[in-house]
């Protein structure tokens, strides 16, 4: 078996970005046990480590547009309390900079605006914990200066290279509308159906010319297309479209996932659009970087994942996502047509000794369509083996072909590993994320039974050797299965699940509570409605803990703010006192979901002793 820690320990190369002036790369790698910030010349010599942080990993960077700095997000224990901080490349030593110094402040949405170099636009909620004002500051001084304060109901500022600033927000209705800010108040440009956006317009990317927004629509059709929005008129125009295919929408919920935009580092225009189905499929909109995208693409059998260039297009970094080889980066000139590798994330895993990821087809018993991931362990029969359900969270996500840790570890014990993208995940058409609508514990749960169904009717799986393991909306899936099929799942590992869905919403931060409409509210209900309390109570896991008697292994970051510690204690504590035995984990550093390599290795090595003692899957050494 391959170990805990060769899977979960901390990635040796990760993330790279080219400088705009094409002379360094920086790029993630360890520093004392934690992700940091290190600085590669393209010439050559010696990587640099330029930020010390020995307290929590260090998860993004991005250059500023002179070059000079590096920029970075980073929060408190998970605390999601994020705050930019400046790094220095031409002083290694020097300590890192708080740009947004704000006890409890959290800072969204930093751009880099061409028009005003040497400033970081950025939303804060400062002035008031409820809402997030606009405002630059200056990336050498730290200087802030207000820009705009939020009217309320404003979710995202926009601001042309003229100064005219426009805002995206909800109204009384639950739609979205973008209206101009003037002097006399919001003017309306545009307005969009809620419910067609549960988790809002992704992209939304102002134009260069500052005239139109380039934004996914699904105006009149199932399919999320890309179209420009004028500013002036409000009209969209199409821009393009795959027949099959929607944008792809991960970034929409996962800031770390690939824009679905591929823009010109210097200008801004737009070169090429990403759209994911099975696999990604790139669509390039410039002849230029239709040459380049084909080099590129030829250097790995994988899926481009994150690509960056300098300001004169033709010094490329990019990243592939492969099922079996995680994270390997090249540097690219397109120049001279030479190419090197630059690193993998996990070098010292064989692709060999991993497990395929297949994308598979499962049909609902009413006749969805369930997009599926099935991976089988390397070297065994693939008939009557333990199967480990795998969901996603969200539950407005999905899960896509690449490279898990959490798959292959499993499939490494000899576990047969099934994601279903149940009904609700985004990317498969506008019908099938709004078949979720009131399906909490009803339908969207029949899909995950369906899966099991096929796996075992397939062979693939041992029916008395099925597990289910999820986190988030994944973990409070975890948490019906054990509830409402309480004789399906042999074991059950809920990280950091929802137990109670009023208590849930009714604890999430007070800024994202004016966003819920579409996606909570919409699809399960609004606490504060004493009907739609006592539906959501009946779709809660929490009001039927007297069923499970599944083995059940629960894991809790303390400072989670989006599903708070008193989700998984009230769960524990409530099975505890009909005396059943519940395994508990919580990481007092951690918030949603597990950061710090030694936490992930504590999780799967628990996860490892759990499994194999329920499911039979491969024992740990030593028992």
């Amino acid at each position: 078996m391959i170990g805990v820690e060769e899977f979960f320990g901390s990635p040796a190369f990760t993330a790279p970005v080219i400088s705009p002036d094409g002379a360094r790369i920086a790029y993630l790698a360890p520093r004392k046990n934690r992700m940091n910030i290190w600085v590669l010349d393209v010439a050559g010599g010696e990587p640099r480590c330029v930020t010390a942080d020995e307290t929590r990993n260090v998860q993004n960077v991005f250059w500023s547009l002179d070059s000079r700095w590096l920029l970075y997000a980073q929060d408190e224990g998970g605390n999601e309390q994020w705050h930019i901080f400046r790094a220095d490349p031409d002083d290694p030593a020097a300590p890192a900079v708080d740009l947004t110094p704000f006890p409890g402040v959290v800072a969204l949405e930093p751009e880099l605006p061409m028009h005003r170099p040497g400033t970081i636009q950025v939303q804060m909620n400062k002035r008031d914990p409820a809402a997030f004002d606009l405002y630059d500051v200056d990336i050498e001084t730290g200087e802030l200066t207000e820009v705009a304060q939020n009217p309320g109901g404003v979710g995202f500022f926009l601001r042309s290279p003229d100064g005219a600033l426009y805002a995206r927000g909800l109204n009384d209705d639950g739609d979205l509308e973008l209206n101009r800010i003037t002097p006399e108040g919001p003017v309306r440009i545009a307005r969009f159906a809620g419910g067609d956006y549960p988790m809002g317009v992704q992209p939304f990317q102002l134009t260069p010319d500052g005239t139109g927004v380039w934004m996914g629509s699904n105006r009149g059709t199932d399919r999320m297309r890309l179209v420009r929005l004028d500013l002036a008129t409000g009209v969209q125009t199409a821009v393009d479209s795959h027949p099959t295919f929607d944008l792809d929408p991960r970034s929409t919920v996962d800031p770390a996932a690939p824009y679905p935009l591929i823009l010109a580092r210097a200008t801004g225009e737009l070169l090429g659009v990403r759209y994911l189905d099975e696999r990604l499929e790139i669509r390039a909109l410039d002849p230029g970087f239709a040459e380049i995208l084909e080099r590129l693409t030829a250097l790995s059998d994988g899926d481009i994942e994150t690509l960056s260039s300098d300001d004169s297009g033709q010094r490329w970094v990019v990243t592939f996502e492969h099922d079996r080889d995680p994270g390997v980066a090249w540097f690219y000139d397109h120049a001279t047509g030479a190419s090197r590798l630059l690193g993998r994330a996990h070098p010292h895993l064989d692709p060999a000794a991993l497990a395929p990821m297949r994308p598979v087809s499962i049909t609902s018993r009413d006749g969805l369509r369930l997009p599926s991931h099935l991976t089988l362990p390397v070297g065994v029969e693939p008939a009557g083996l333990p199967l480990v359900v795998l969901l996603h969270g969200g539950p407005w996500f999905r899960d896509h072909w690449g490279y898990s840790g959490a798959v292959q570890f499993l499939a490494n014990r000899g576990y047969a590993v099934l994601q279903v993208n149940f009904r609700g995940s985004t990317g498969y058409g506008k019908a099938f994320t709004s078949a979720a609508i009131g399906e909490f514990a009803g339908a969207m749960h029949d899909d995950v039974i369906d899966a099991v169904e096929w796996a075992v009717a397939e062979g693939y799986a041992d029916r008395e050797r099925i597990g289910i393991f999820g986190g988030s909306y994944g973990g409070y899936a975890t948490l019906v299965g054990v509830t409402v099929t309480p004789d399906v799942f042999a074991a059950a590992i809920d990280y950091v699940g929802i137990s109670s869905l009023p208590n849930f919403l009714r604890s999430l931060p007070s800024f994202t509570r004016p966003h819920v409409a579409n996606n909570w509210h919409l699809f399960v209900g609004d606490p504060d409605d004493p009907e739609q309390e006592a539906e959501m109570l009946a779709r809660s896991p929490i009001t039927y803990v007297d069923r499970i008697r599944t083995p059940l292994l629960v894991l809790q970051g303390a400072n989670d703010p989006r599903v708070v510690r008193a989700e998984s204690d009230n769960l524990v504590a409530a099975l505890r006192d009909r005396g059943v035995d519940v395994e508990y984990i919580v990481k007092d550093d951690e918030g949603h979901g597990f950061v710090n390599p030694e936490n992930q290795i504590d999780l799967f090595r628990a996860v490892e002793r759990f499994l194999a003692r329920h499911l039979g899957g491969n024992a740990p050494a030593g028992g």
